[in-house]
């Protein structure tokens, strides 16, 4: 068997320690949404990083942008939300529904439970979910007041400007994004770039992830790769040749088999490395993957390596330094 393999990493939770930036942009994102609400405050954190957990690790929300809506959404469940009104700008509309509506139920909720948003997801609460949908339309600039919250404190004032051309509504100052850290020690990677392929699969952003990649000095050692902008120009292709929708976002394999497609047949084994199940699901979707399932920064490492198993991880690690050995 060929000595050289191709490694294919996710980025946020296996390369990238993403727990003060995402996972923290998602709090403050929910507590802004709902700050102009009747019934307020609602407590600070607005809940704990193990309670998200459970919801990200629930599947099918490898986009964070997408958890945030629906973490926004079991929450909503318990407001009783004001009439949005039928005119007015993006903003305008928003924040006059939100004025007129009352978090109490959400306060006592939050404030009377351990894991509310477990309990939430427990019961997939219908209430109020079209209205937060409605705030999830289109892109930033454009009606998703959801997205654009998050994006602002993620990237703060200036990275904001940079990317969309446009200033700030709701945060000020730096984003949240200058708090992420790296998980293997550059010389880790050095090591395995000299010996094998490495690859990169991510939901992130392109912009998003060239920032980290440029930011810890990493680009260097990955041969190929894939991110959210990606999937995206694929499903456009597929969609005006065939018709129809499609998402290649994981678990679709598509980002695992294209890098392996541009490996070619240079390489003995594949794996990737990943942090949820869903991510495990793509590896046993993917043509030949074996998937590595990592828990290094989970808040409940237990937990995670049993739903990493069941989605059908064949290896699963609490620290990088177990990876050389595996794939030697």
């Amino acid at each position: 068997m060929k000595s050289r393999h191709l490694i294919v990493f996710d980025m946020d939770g296996v390369l990238v320690d993403v727990s003060g930036s995402y996972r923290e942009t998602i709090r403050q994102t929910a507590g802004l949404f709902f700050g102009s609400a009747q019934g307020g405050p609602l407590p600070n954190p607005i809940f704990s990083l193990g309670d998200l957990a459970v919801v990200k690790q629930s599947g099918g929300y490898n986009n964070d942008w997408d958890l945030t809506c629906r973490v926004i959404g079991l929450l909503a469940s318990r407001m009783e939300a004001g009439e949005v009104p039928r005119d007015g700008g993006d903003w305008e509309v928003f924040e006059t529904a939100m004025s007129c509506s009352d978090v109490s139920g959400i306060a006592t909720l939050l404030r009377g439970s351990e894991s509310p948003l477990a309990e939430l997801l427990r019961e997939n609460p219908e209430h109020n979910r079209k209205l937060i949908e409605r705030f999830y339309e289109g892109d930033v600039g454009s009606g998703n007041i959801i997205k654009q919250i998050f994006q602002e404190v993620y990237l703060g004032e200036n990275l904001f400007r940079r990317v969309y051309g446009m200033d700030t509504r709701v945060h000020r100052g730096a984003g949240l994004v200058e708090q992420e850290l790296l998980i293997p020690s550059v010389s880790l990677l050095e090591e395995l770039a000299s010996g094998h392929v490495l690859g990169i699969a991510t939901g992130r952003p392109k912009f998003e992830v060239e920032y980290a990649l440029d930011t810890f000095d990493i680009r260097r050692y990955f041969t190929a790769v894939l991110s959210h902008d990606d999937c995206l120009a694929e499903e456009e292709r597929l969609s005006a040749a065939k018709g129809g929708s499609v998402s290649l976002l994981k678990p679709d394999p598509f980002m695992l088999d294209s890098i392996a497609a541009q490996a070619g047949g240079d390489v003995g084994r594949r794996y990737y490395v990943g942090d949820l199940p869903d991510d495990m699901v793509a590896a046993s979707r993917a043509e030949g993957y074996i998937g590595i399932g990592l828990t290094h920064v989970a808040a409940d490492r237990e937990a995670l390596r049993s739903d990493l198993r069941r989605a059908g991880a064949v290896h699963v690690i609490d620290d990088f330094s177990e990876l050389a050995d595996i794939v030697a």
